[in-house]
């Protein structure tokens, strides 16, 4: 870990749940998994950016306020070949089953639950277990990782999307799935992706004791995971932040070259009044 950064608004206001990072115009947008705004970071300074409309007149969701079944859980983020970056939500639910589609002068809301439920088949998982919470382009298809649940016996997997093609009308293929390890008796379990340049794949990975998808649970392990298609080739635990385990959501390329890559990802602390952590990590071949 080289550096580290407290994610607040310019007005102060903290940047929460911070779930997913990619570049965006000249900095960094941040993804709030419980919010319908995005932050772009850039220069240390963090503001808000318009991703979704609000639901119901509101931008903000939480289990305390009884709207947390509103959130739209924007969880992976990806730069297309075209330049587009995708936002895309988590799944399980019809309010997690839309992307955002971004450029530096438009936003376009697309509904994607018709390929949500395609992606529930391919990796066979009910519609309340599917938790999609990373992407990264391979080759010509963008690579869509389902988190899953290893502790209730459904492993980390992903699928494969043409890229050139529509997202509604996409088919998923290449299904792949992952035994990313253990952290202290509890299965690490994808959550963001990245993608290199020999085509293997990195992954942030997180092991949380929670009892399903939906609520949190403490997580007692969080390692980063270098996968050759189906197939773990090394795999590298993620320093503690001030004593705690660093439960990264958001991961992006900064350089690679031969002697390693330098990435730099964002901690969802799962508390709405703590501005995320984000990290810079360089990792040595």
């Amino acid at each position: 870990m080289t550096a580290t950064w407290s994610l607040t608004f310019d007005d102060g206001r903290p940047v929460r749940a911070a779930s997913a990072i990619v570049a965006y115009a000249d900095g960094w947008l941040i993804a709030q998994d419980d919010s319908t705004l995005g932050a772009l970071w850039r220069d240390s300074t963090a503001v808000p950016l318009r991703l979704l409309d609000p639901v119901d007149g509101l931008d903000s969701f939480s289990s305390d306020e009884g709207t947390k079944h509103l959130k739209p859980d924007l969880e992976s983020a990806c730069v297309l070949p075209d330049g587009t970056v995708m936002v895309m939500g988590s799944g399980s639910s019809h309010a997690r089953c839309r992307a955002v589609a971004l450029t530096e002068d438009a936003r376009q809301v697309e509904d994607l639950t018709e390929l949500y439920a395609r992606v529930e088949a391919a990796l066979r998982v009910p519609a309340e277990v599917l938790n999609l919470e990373g992407a990264c382009v391979v080759g010509d298809h963008l690579r869509w990782f389902h988190r899953g649940l290893p502790a209730g016996g459904w492993p980390s997997g992903s699928v494969d999307l043409p890229l050139g093609a529509p997202l509604t009308r996409a088919r998923p293929t290449n299904v792949l799935r992952y035994d990313l390890g253990s952290a202290d008796g509890v299965g690490l379990a994808a959550t963001d992706a990245v993608a290199l340049a020999d085509g293997l794949v990195l992954v942030s990975a997180a092991a949380e004791d929670s009892p399903n998808t939906y609520d949190d649970g403490p997580v007692v392990g969080s390692a980063l995971v270098l996968l050759d298609g189906a197939g773990v080739v090394d795999t590298v635990e993620i320093p503690r932040l001030h004593g705690r385990v660093a439960k990264v959501e958001g991961l992006a390329l900064v350089a690679e070259d031969d002697s390693g890559v330098r990435l730099i990802a964002t901690i969802d602390a799962d508390d709405a009044d703590s501005p995320s952590p984000v990290i810079e990590l360089t990792v040595r071949r």
